[in-house]
């Protein structure tokens, strides 16, 4: 085990318990199916977010990489230069990754630059003096990587791309079967896989109960579910509950989630609810995944406990040692 890893998991181990404790009782729901029963330890999916989630800069082939090490599969975001080069960025400006733009800069984004261009950015130093010199990758090259390593997955999450052009990308590249197409949009899962049947696809849910519910009866009505491989659940802490604490949940204002008015429920959404929708994804054959934005020893395992098979996550590292030590307890290997 790194250091890294292994300081990331004693902070863990020593965050506060007391919501998940009280949550965690003899009475508390809890799924009939459990995971561990059906899914292998190591066919288990982990999305890193952004590569390597907090671990490294974003986008970066370095930060894949990293994300592949750990056992994860990364996420690119992806968009396209003026000049139709496609590549990973997550944001719609360079404010916030290119350390020390200047105004004009700040406002500029892939779309509107060159290649060339984008070359000269530092997409690292933001994240840190380690991280100096990082650059913005082409997707070709990232395509590449993968075809020399066959057991290396990646997400596409859409940001702004011709998807003829991708498609073309990932089949010249063979990871065509390796890739899963990820966006908010059921006709982006219905486009892609016209043109590429053989990728997964995952679509994020809305952020209400109803919505939800909403949007995959339309599919199921429709016959575009079949479109549809994972969908991905964001879990917040009750805003609303007993135990909630800001800092814990992604430290960032989450107001306009909406969340249960039950105080004993630990999640924004009820966990009767997270077992139902896990329930409705099984009978569909979609992977059932979770996104939760939560930093506290237990969160993983409680959500397996409620039917989730599966993680994105800024705390990857963390994240796969607790899946370990959920499967351990269950004798699961």
């Amino acid at each position: 085990m790194s250091p890294r890893i292994a300081l990331a998991w004693l902070l863990v181990a020593a965050a506060p318990t007391a919501l998940f404790a009280q949550a965690r009782t003899s009475a508390s729901p809890k799924s009939n199916w459990n995971v561990t029963d059906h899914i292998a330890l190591k066919d288990f999916t982990v999305q890193s977010h952004r590569g390597a989630g907090n671990l490294a800069e974003e986008g970066t082939l370095e930060s894949f990489k990293l994300g592949w090490a750990l056992g994860t599969v990364p996420e690119a975001d992806i968009r396209a230069t003026k000049d139709g080069v496609i590549v990973s960025f997550h944001d719609g400006s360079f404010k916030r990754l290119v350390k020390g733009a200047d105004e004009a800069l700040k406002k500029s984004s892939v779309e509107k630059s060159t290649w060339a261009f984008l070359q000269t950015l530092d997409v690292g130093a933001w994240k840190g003096d380690s991280f100096k010199g990082r650059r913005v990758p082409k997707m070709t090259d990232i395509f590449a990587y993968m075809a020399d390593n066959p057991e290396f997955r990646l997400y596409l999450d859409i940001k702004k791309v011709d998807f003829a052009v991708l498609a073309k990308l990932v089949k010249d590249a063979g990871v065509s079967d390796r890739v899963i197409l990820a966006s908010r949009h059921p006709a982006h899962h219905i486009e892609w896989k016209k043109l590429v049947p053989e990728s997964g696809t995952l679509l994020w849910m809305p952020t209400g109960e109803q919505e939800i519910t909403k949007m995959i009866d339309e599919l199921v009505a429709s016959g575009d579910i079949k479109a549809i491989t994972s969908v991905q659940l964001h879990v917040h802490l009750n805003r609303n509950g007993a135990n909630y604490d800001r800092a814990s949940d992604g430290g960032r204002d989450w107001k306009k989630i909406p969340c249960t008015d039950d105080p004993s429920e630990p999640f924004n959404h009820t966990r009767s609810f997270i077992i139902k929708l896990g329930e409705r994804m099984r009978s569909l054959g979609i992977l059932y995944q979770s996104f939760p934005y939560i930093s506290r020893e237990g969160v993983y395992s409680e959500l397996m406990d409620l039917g989730v098979a599966s993680f994105a996550t800024d705390n990857p590292d963390v994240a796969m040692l607790e899946i370990k030590k959920y499967y351990a307890k269950k004798g699961k290997k």
